[in-house]
């Protein structure tokens, strides 16, 4: 179907929030509306939309929207999302492209189908995280391997505060969580430096540390370390022993204080008997459950105290994690969702396209990168953007950690 046939266009949000998700919804749904596009928001991302029943149907309002000007005008900075959100996977099962001819493990992707037909559905937008392209990549690649199943524009944009995404240098939200994150750390560095003490800061990221390496950088934390910074097995003990040397080096300093930023996928990490079990709908790790900041910082608190018994410092731990996902969205997010909100209506009215992710160079100029570029063809997973320990971001943060004497650098864990 050429793009400018397009009737009825959905819209859906799905894994965890992020500042400036609806600056996203309302560009693209303006852009739509403005040309005579009837655009359904649905509710809670796949929740509703994985389950079919016949004779059964949405409710308006309850599990869709017909999103109209009024819905999304003046939301760009409204920080709850509009449509909502969820973790539903409908894919759950799937690890192959014969999987997805299975009726028994595409069934509720096949449900999906069911109610764009019900909708009359030309077109489906679909933001999130990894997970969320997965699924969209899983709806695109069935139009070409399972029979009857009537065609849709499929087009993703990038989410995800942890800025681990193949195809665009950042994106939406992650700035205004670095920022939120950086003031926290900020704050807790003047309490640190008006008690002698040290704060563990523990901040989202699962696979990568982009998000602690920037609040670490705008925050003037001492330290940052995320699974990038491992070489090798992880050794808790090492890591802790680096640890107390920096704070006695800090200490003859007469800087008895400071703020260590760690990320959160250090706890996957973890020896067996400390590492979370309880997983999400998508078979992620629970990463919070852990604390792997507070293993650190009692750790560090002991083994402190065991070599400077005169001189004990306390060591807390502090968790930085939801409180990100919905922070004030800075202007630059605002921007940024809004010119890939843009460029998915572009994409599939103006464009025909399908089967791409939206994403912006240079100056906000907008370019589409197609799915088969994001996603492993072997696990059909989304690939993973990591730190390279080689990238001038990845030396920015080591030039502006503290540093130790020549002799005693601990840039890395090895």
């Amino acid at each position: 179907m050429e793009g400018s046939k397009i009737k009825h266009c959905g819209i859906l949000f799905s894994g965890g929030p992020a500042p400036a998700a609806n600056a996203v919804i309302s560009a693209a749904v303006m852009n739509l509306v403005n040309v005579g596009v009837e655009v359904y928001g649905f509710i809670q991302g796949f929740e509703f939309l994985q389950e079919y029943e016949q004779g059964k149907t949405l409710t308006l309002n309850e599990h869709y929207k017909i999103l109209t000007l009024a819905d999304v005008s003046g939301i760009r900075n409204l920080k709850p999302i509009i449509i909502k959100t969820s973790r539903a996977n409908p894919g759950k099962g799937i690890t192959s492209i014969h999987d997805l001819t299975n009726p028994e493990k595409n069934r509720r992707l096949t449900n999906i189908y069911k109610w764009m037909d019900y909708f009359e559905i030309d077109g489906l937008i679909t933001i999130g995280g990894d997970d969320t392209l997965k699924t969209a990549n899983y709806l695109y690649l069935m139009q070409y391997h399972v029979p009857d199943i009537r065609p849709i524009h499929i087009v993703h944009i990038p989410k995800t505060i942890d800025n681990d995404y193949l195809g665009i240098d950042w994106t939406f939200g992650y700035t205004s969580a670095a920022n939120f994150a950086a003031t926290e750390i900020r704050n807790l560095g003047a309490d640190a430096a008006s008690t002698n003490s040290w704060f563990i800061l523990e901040i989202m990221g699962r696979k990568t540390g982009w998000l602690t390496y920037a609040a670490g950088i705008a925050g003037e934390a001492v330290r940052m370390i995320s699974v990038e910074n491992i070489k090798g097995k992880f050794s808790l003990e090492k890591l802790v022993n680096d640890l107390v040397v920096l704070m006695e080096a800090r200490a003859r300093e007469g800087k008895k204080y400071g703020v260590v930023c760690i990320s959160e996928g250090l706890a996957e990490l973890l020896p067996d008997d400390l590492r979370p079990t309880r997983v999400d709908r998508h078979g992620n790790v629970v990463l919070g459950d852990a604390e792997v900041g507070k293993i650190i910082a009692n750790e560090l608190e002991k083994t402190y105290k065991e070599r400077n018994p005169q001189e004990p410092l306390k060591v807390r731990a502090k968790q930085i994690g939801y409180e990100t996902r919905c922070a004030e969205p800075s202007a630059f997010d605002v921007m940024l969702g809004s010119q890939l909100g843009v460029g998915a209506f572009r994409a599939i009215y103006q464009k025909g396209l399908s089967g791409v992710m939206v994403s912006v160079e240079d100056q906000m100029q907008i370019k589409y990168v197609p799915f088969h570029e994001l996603i492993d063809p072997k696990t059909l997973l989304a690939k993973i953007r990591y730190i390279h320990p080689n990238s001038d971001f990845y030396q920015l943060a080591r030039s502006l950690e503290y540093q130790l004497p020549k002799d005693r650098i601990i840039h890395e864990h090895e």
